[in-house]
């Protein structure tokens, strides 16, 4: 249960949701390694409704519209069942608000993390915590290195429910319901994933825009990571072992929104390396956190 994580870091609570009073300040890092330890194929999974679709996307609105009023920001998510934390990062001093999904319930559809020491400036997605070995940790790393970054974290594994927990090709999810809407609203979005060392030998990375023409952004960054010494196969320029990511939802719907997209695919010599995960996570938010 996401409640054993909750170990209090500091006393007191803020205001209160339909899931009732926010909680205190807690171990966010610890509820996300928790819930992410937790996936398996054989757990329940189900779509929203249109009313559930509806609510997450309201609570992007609200979001982009206000980051820091987290009066509204407990509502909007507790009405979509998210339990709603408030908390300062030990590490970085900035504030954020956590919002999770109860993945043992009838809606598990992850976490949203929220920086709120600037407005969000970019969407960090982790659409196979579990599966793809580390992302989560990756996700986590490029969030802290971002102020204004707003990490969005699948709930179920991706071969749950027939294959529906997988996300990346799941445009009924909470999960890409809330993409679209961050898109709508003129996000860019880094998507992250991970791939078996032999499924493409002589590159550690691929960096893609998805279903769109390159973008400035991609090209930087798959400079970022041949200078931090992780290989990158550029898709726009080469084949990458069909790691291009050009079927994935999100960023099918960001193309035709206008808005940037990257997908990027990580070896296991980067994710297994904690090293090689950390200067990855800092290419990729160099990218963002001057912005």
């Amino acid at each position: 249960m996401l409640a054993a994580a909750a170990t209090l870091l500091a006393a007191g609570c803020a205001t209160t949701s339909p899931e009732g009073p926010t909680q205190p300040t807690v171990d966010h890092v610890a509820i996300i390694e928790e819930m992410t330890a937790g996936l398996s194929p054989n757990a329940f999974y189900r779509d929203p409704t249109a009313r559930e679709r509806a609510q997450a996307r309201a609570a992007v609105e609200a979001l982009l519209r206000d980051h820091a009023d987290t009066e509204v920001l407990d509502r909007t998510f507790g009405e979509l069942g998210f339990r709603t934390f408030q908390g300062t990062d030990p590490r970085t001093g900035r504030p954020y608000s956590l919002f999770t999904a109860d993945r043992d319930g009838d809606r598990p559809w992850g976490v949203v993390l929220v920086d709120r020491s600037t407005a969000p400036r970019v969407v960090v997605e982790v659409p196979h915590p579990g599966f793809d070995v580390n992302t989560d940790d990756l996700g986590l790393e490029v969030a802290r290195s971002t102020p204004g970054a707003v990490l969005l974290i699948a709930g179920a594994h991706r071969q749950t429910a027939g294959g529906d927990g997988d996300v990346a090709h799941n445009d009924g999810s909470v999960f890409h319901t809330m993409a679209d809407e961050f898109a709508r609203g003129g996000l860019p979005q880094v998507q992250l994933h991970g791939f078996a060392d032999r499924n493409l030998e002589g590159a550690d990375a691929v960096v893609s825009a998805g279903s769109a023409d390159v973008t400035r952004d991609a090209r930087r960054l798959a400079a970022l990571l041949d200078q931090a010494g992780i290989a990158a196969c550029r898709a726009w320029a080469q084949r990458c072992g069909r790691l291009e990511g050009t079927t994935n939802v999100q960023g099918q719907s960001a193309a035709r929104l206008g808005t940037p997209f990257i997908h990027l695919e990580l070896s296991w010599s980067v994710r297994g390396d904690q090293s090689r995960l950390l200067a990855a996570a800092k290419a990729v938010g160099s990218l963002y956190a001057g912005r």
